[in-house]
């Protein structure tokens, strides 16, 4: 695992190209930056400056090449890569409240994007007038969309919000893809289509995501749970609620393990072996070892007038010093990730090795 710091500013979102030599962040504010890795160093190259509003989401799809970001000005773009300079296409999403995520689908030819209007905007490029357009999923969805991931098959969209709920929709779009076939979590697939809603998830529901196969559905609530959906067991709910802080990002890392991470500072893992078999199974990080000297009289009173301790450190004792925002897988398909990627609110990105 290594550590790099970007300043200090809260990292907010991030995402990788294809080869894993160039990563798009955004600094918590309108701007997203692009960064090289030169030898040991992440050399700044690119700045995409076109939205006015906090960035809340980016995507980079591997094939094509293209970045989706969004953001709370209520729009979204997509950039192609042209003459070494990042072009924005504006999307017509059709959103009267902040965009709060998006995700491309896994043949790239869409994207999903949430926002505070409580729908999904599916986006989609027309050829005939060159431009992006989008198609609105609003059944049943109360409050703002919070997370998106997509199932492997192109076609179906979880979406985690705020309203407590996780919902599984069909994202099919019959202008431009075949008809789907069926799933474990059903067969009839027309666009918007309600397929799963799990009621009362205890809080806010911050990620989600599909397992390699598609047969499960893992999120993560605010009230510190880590659940799974089974399509296989009659999509029976699996909920273990922990004793920590409440985790914000989870990923699927092979077929049975998942990793979460959120305001704890470090990522764990969990295991789901079946149904009612879902475990925390270990923390991923190595606590720092500090070498405690001797401290004098002065030192210690004075630490007890600052900080109302007598501690000296004031660092935790993990990689990360402040939550984490976000990971991203970094090496490895999602049945057998090797590498993944976590940015926190303390500015560093960190790159974690998962030992299967």
């Amino acid at each position: 695992m290594s550590l790099y710091s970007f300043g200090l500013e809260p990292l907010s979102c991030h995402a990788w190209n294809k080869d894993r030599t160039q990563i798009a962040v955004s600094p918590n504010n309108s701007v997203v930056i692009i960064y090289e890795k030169k030898g040991s160093e992440w050399v700044k190259i690119h700045e995409l400056t076109e939205h006015s509003g906090r960035i809340t989401g980016i995507d980079w799809a591997p094939v094509s090449n293209r970045i989706v970001t969004c953001a709370s000005d209520r729009n979204a773009y997509v950039w192609t890569l042209k003459d070494k300079l990042w072009k924005p296409t504006l999307v017509l999403v059709r959103i009267n409240r902040a965009a709060t995520c998006v995700k491309w689908s896994p043949l790239e030819n869409k994207f999903a994007l949430g926002s505070g209007a409580r729908l999904i905007s599916v986006c989609y490029f027309e050829k005939e007038n060159d431009w992006w357009l989008s198609k609105h999923i609003k059944k049943s969805i109360r409050s703002t969309v919070t997370c998106l991931d997509w199932h492997p098959n192109n076609m179906l969209l979880a979406a985690g919000s705020s309203d407590l709920h996780c919902r599984i929709f069909s994202g099919y779009i019959k202008d431009i893809e075949d008809k789907p076939g069926p799933t474990a979590w059903g067969s009839k697939m027309p666009f918007g289509e309600l397929l799963l809603e799990t009621k009362d998830c205890g809080g806010w529901v911050h990620s989600v995501s599909f397992s390699p196969s598609g047969d499960q559905l893992a999120w993560v609530a605010h009230n510190s749970s880590v659940s799974v959906v089974d399509a296989t067991q009659g999509k029976e709910v699996t909920q273990l609620t922990t004793d920590r802080l409440p985790l914000v990002s989870v990923l699927y890392v092979s077929p049975t393990e998942i990793v979460a991470a959120g305001h704890d500072c470090c990522p764990f893992q969990f295991s789901y072996k079946g149904l009612g078999k879902l475990e925390f199974v270990k923390k991923l990080d190595v606590p720092k070892q500090t070498s405690k000297g001797s401290m004098s009289a002065m030192q210690h009173f004075r630490n007890l007038d600052k900080k109302a301790t007598d501690d000296e450190i004031n660092e935790l004792g993990c990689l990360h010093q402040n939550s984490i925002t976000q990971l991203c897988i970094l090496a490895g398909e999602k049945a057998r990730v090797t590498k993944y990627s976590s940015v926190g609110l303390d500015g560093a990105m960190v790159l974690w090795d998962f030992k299967h």
